[in-house]
């Protein structure tokens, strides 16, 4: 049996971080025939969604979805999110927070391991960029 996915816990851990900081809590979602989000929202196939308390009604984050009522321009909708189609999670005033790998046809895939694919571990020191 394959081990759980670690996404939704690290979704999860970040909300929380979030709102014992006192951050905005955002999700950058890559969206498809599965996700359900106001359309007229998302550009080149992305929208980013705050999910904070103040912004969302009845948040639920399990291991499948992520999923909440939210008003756009004073209409309300229901939201519908697979986790494997959260790209990011981060805070909205300083950017930090972490970023997914999301594949195509809808699977999320597992982050690759340094050496895998019979490819060598890259040279020199590795480097982080905060994604905002």
């Amino acid at each position: 049996m394959a081990a759980p996915s670690t996404q939704p816990y690290l979704l999860r851990a970040i909300y929380e971080w979030c709102a014992d900081a006192g951050y905005t809590p955002q999700i950058l979602v890559k969206v498809d025939s599965r996700t359900r989000v106001p359309p007229g929202y998302v550009k080149d196939g992305e929208i980013v969604l705050n999910i904070g308390a103040s912004a969302t009604r009845n948040l639920t984050m399990d291991n499948e979805w992520v999923q909440f009522s939210a008003r756009f321009s004073g209409t309300s909708y229901e939201i519908a999110i697979p986790v494997d189609r959260v790209a990011a999670i981060f805070a909205r005033e300083n950017g930090e927070g972490l970023q997914f790998p999301v594949g195509a046809g809808g699977e999320g895939q597992s982050v690759p391991s340094a050496g895998s694919e019979g490819e060598p571990p890259p040279k020199g020191r590795p480097s982080l960029k905060i994604v905002k």
